[in-house]
């Protein structure tokens, strides 16, 4: 398994499109659980790291 360890303002693309249409979020809380903010609509969603993980397809930026 994959220790990545992530930024917040970091840009990421998950593998579902969110309901509004968009698939890229920008990391806003790290932690065991991962706070991402949807870039399109500004809908935030806290979903547990191992979770993130596995529905993470790519990161685009890195922040720090």
């Amino acid at each position: 398994m994959e220790n990545k360890e992530y930024t917040l303002g970091t840009k990421v693309v998950m593998k579902k499109a969110h309901p509004c249409g968009s698939n890229e979020w920008e990391i806003t809380r790290v932690g065991a659980d991962i706070k991402i903010k949807c870039l399109n609509c500004g809908r935030a969603v806290l979903i547990p790291r191992i979770e993130f993980n596995r529905k993470l397809k790519k990161v685009i930026t890195e922040e720090g």
